[in-house]
């Protein structure tokens, strides 16, 4: 038994340092990251590892709402990925949590961790915004 309590923290902080395993893919030790520019949120994450990958997709939730589908992100020789989500200044939410859903070619899924962002329009620039989205449709 002793052998055994000894190797766990190892085993462990192995896993930690190599970053998290999912269906398809293993993210860095960073992990899935969102920020607000004042108008979007941006996510990113790098992948350090995809074997049988086909497709991430990202999903954004309120603190009290459900997770919706907002994008599908194909793999990429990079393996660095960053999303802009133009779609959050539309609402009147502050708070948002993003995560991915890894899906691989046999359609086993997996979700990354959850990350939360402070993300606060003004009224006037989602009007202003808006407006000028609308000149160019």
């Amino acid at each position: 038994m002793r052998n055994s309590s000894i190797i766990k923290p190892f085993v462990f902080l192995f896993l930690l340092q190599a970053g998290a395993l999912y269906a398809g893919a293993r993210i860095s030790q960073d992990g899935v990251q969102a920020r607000s520019d004042g108008t979007n949120v941006i996510i990113s994450w790098v992948a350090e590892e995809e074997v049988n990958l086909q497709s991430y997709v990202i999903q954004r939730r309120t603190i009290n709402g459900d997770f919706i589908d907002i994008a599908v992100v194909n793999p990429n020789d990079s393996m660095a990925y960053e999303y802009t989500d133009e779609s959050a200044y539309k609402t009147t939410d502050k708070i948002y949590v993003y995560r991915v859903k890894i899906i691989d070619n046999d359609m086993r899924t997996t979700y990354t961790s959850e990350v939360s962002v402070y993300h606060n329009v003004s009224n006037v620039t989602k009007r202003t915004w808006g407006s000028i989205k609308a000149l160019f449709r």
